[in-house]
């Protein structure tokens, strides 16, 4: 099982890695959509990526309420706690 911190981790890397956004600019508070400019397509790709990490069949109408990394990490940690 991992830990909220190990998700965060991950989550971070494919953040910067898949994203390309600033690590420095990652953070539990920041916005996806207004700190980090992401887009629709882009939480598209996030949750295919979090699929792939997860192992979990992830739905959209999950992530329809997520705004913030943090939000990612809880809706991920709950998923893989299911």
């Amino acid at each position: 099982m991992m830990t909220k911190v190990e998700i965060f981790e991950h989550l971070k890397d494919i953040l910067v890695n898949e994203f390309e956004l600033p690590e420095e600019q990652i953070s539990l508070d920041a916005n996806l959509y207004e700190e980090l400019d992401m887009d629709s397509i882009d939480a598209v790709d996030l949750v295919v990526k979090l699929r792939e990490f997860s192992g979990k069949k992830i739905e959209a109408e999950a992530f329809k309420q997520v705004r913030t990394v943090g939000d990612v990490v809880d809706a991920v940690y709950q998923l893989m706690t299911e």
